[in-house]
Order: C-alpha cells, then structure tokens, then sequence
C-alpha cells in the first residue's frame, strides 16, 4: 500500500497524502469507528464537512488514537449555505472546537452555490469573497494551513483567484470515469491548483458498469482500484469513502499502472447519466 505514504505538495508548499479518506454519509455515530480501521490501515488523510454532521466523530477517534498531529492532514468545509464574513468566521471556529483540534490542515468552501441553487445563475461572487476573507483571515492566525474550494466552475474559481491575497490550493470536484471535467482539471493545473476527486466510484454505481469490469479483469484489479487508480494517473486525489475494512484496504491497494492506451479509452468513458438511488443529490443531478 505505498501510495499511503506518497504525498502531493500544494502551491503553499505544504504536503498532502495523495489519498485521502472519504467521510460523506457516514453518520456521527459510526464514523469514529471507520476512521479508525482506515488509520490502522495507514490513512492519514482524512476529509469532513460541516454539512456532514460527523465532525465530532471524525476528531474524537482521530485523537483516541493517539496519533502525532503533524502526522495527520485534515480536511473539513465551509457549508455551502454560508455565504457571509461573520458566519464563516464563526464556523470555522465550531469546526475546530467540534474535532477538538489546535489547526486544520484544509478547509474549503463546500460549494459556490447554497445547495437549493447548485448551478443556478447566481454566482455568489461577492458572498464568496466574504467567505474567503474569512478563511484567509484563518490562515493568518493559524488556525488553518491551507485554504481551497469545491465543485467551483470555472468563473467561479476565477472570481477567487482574481481578487485573493491568499491562493486557493485545492478545487475538490466530482471525478470519475464517466464524469471528468477536462477543462476544470486545465484550468487547475494551469494556476497549480490540486484537484481533488470525490466520489470516485460514483458513489457505487461503476460496481455495475460491465465495460469498467472488463478493463479491471484485465488488470486484476477491482473495480474501485481501477476507478482510484484511474484518477491518480489524471495527477488528481482520490477521496473513496467506504465503511467497510475490506473495502478499505483494498482502495489503498493501487500500485499498478494504467498503459496509456486504456487510459485513453477511460478518459472518453460515455457519461454516467444515472448514479441510482444518489441521483437526486445535486452533485449527481447538477440541479
């Protein structure tokens, strides 16, 4: 499993594990104990939200462990639904309070949008910078060690980018096969911003996919190591999500490479145009 032990080095030249581990939907209750069957494993990355409601749990198991901070990169969001200074200050202060930890060492605006309007025609480009004066204000005080966004399109990001002291690091984007934004990976990687990839087995639905099955086949590989390992080759971070320690180890076990030629194949996948019973959250939907 040595991609556990591989980093990424962001634009502020702090170094981030290329895989992380994924917390969405993993009630409060239970994360504690999926965080900690990752961190046997050797996960050290470890990414929440505000709007995920698992925040304590995340942090209680991470410090019963007893593992050196500095070890250890932490990630959590700025509620998509908070687009003012004073309420993303102080929720950035409820989060540390909640993981029960001195920095954290990633916090994102979790969308451009409240989710009642993902994608709508209002940018929020003035709320945006309100929140990020916030964040920025963060980093200065050392409470946070880096600052970045998710599901940002392009003129979203390019509104943080235009008018910020402190660069974005990150842009956490849904990637998989099936579902890759070429031209916001561009745009990334243009202005040295890591892409990070969330929900890269489609939040399941690829475990049906027969085609994804024939390419793994070929590999020995499952169908989730195939889809992780397909987005480490695009030079972007995977975020699985899984509740189960085989699943677990298994997403860590992805030391092969995908020949370029299949790579190809990959990349122009047809678009997944239905992620089941999950279509109706608006990363899926795009409404």
């Amino acid at each position: 499993m040595t991609i556990l032990n591989e980093k990424y080095t962001l634009n502020n030249g702090i170094e981030i594990p290329k895989l992380g581990f994924g917390t969405w939907l993993i009630d409060n209750d239970k994360v504690a104990t999926a965080v900690e069957q990752a961190a046997k494993l050797g996960y050290r990355h470890f990414d929440t939200a505000q709007a995920y409601g698992n925040e304590e749990g995340v942090g209680a198991r991470i410090k019963a462990m007893g593992l050196k901070r500095d070890e250890l990169f932490v990630t959590t969001k700025v509620q998509a639904e908070i687009k003012d200074y004073e309420a993303a200050k102080k929720s950035i202060d409820e989060s540390l309070q909640k993981l029960d930890i001195d920095y954290l060492d990633l916090l994102l605006i979790h969308a451009p949008e409240p989710w009642a309007e993902f994608h709508g025609e209002n940018h929020y480009y003035k709320e945006n910078l309100e929140v990020w004066k916030a964040m920025e204000e963060a980093v200065q005080a050392g409470k946070v060690r880096s600052i970045g966004v998710s599901n940002f399109k392009q003129a979203d990001l390019a509104n943080i980018l235009e008018n910020c002291s402190i660069k974005p690091t990150v842009n956490q984007l849904l990637t998989h096969i099936g579902n890759t934004s070429f031209e916001l990976l561009k745009q990334a990687q243009e202005n040295e911003i890591l892409v990070e990839a969330y929900s890269p087995v489609a939040h399941g639905e690829m475990l049906q996919n027969k085609q994804i099955k024939q390419m793994a086949d070929k590999y020995q590989v499952s169908i989730p190591q195939l889809a992780i390992r397909y987005c480490l080759e695009l030079g972007t971070l995977p975020l699985p999500k899984s509740e189960n320690p085989e699943h677990i180890a298994n997403n860590a076990d992805v030391d092969f490479k995908i020949s370029a030629a299949d790579l190809q194949v990959l990349k122009k996948f047809p678009r997944f145009e239905n992620y089941g019973n999950s279509s109706d959250f608006p990363v899926f939907s795009g409404k």
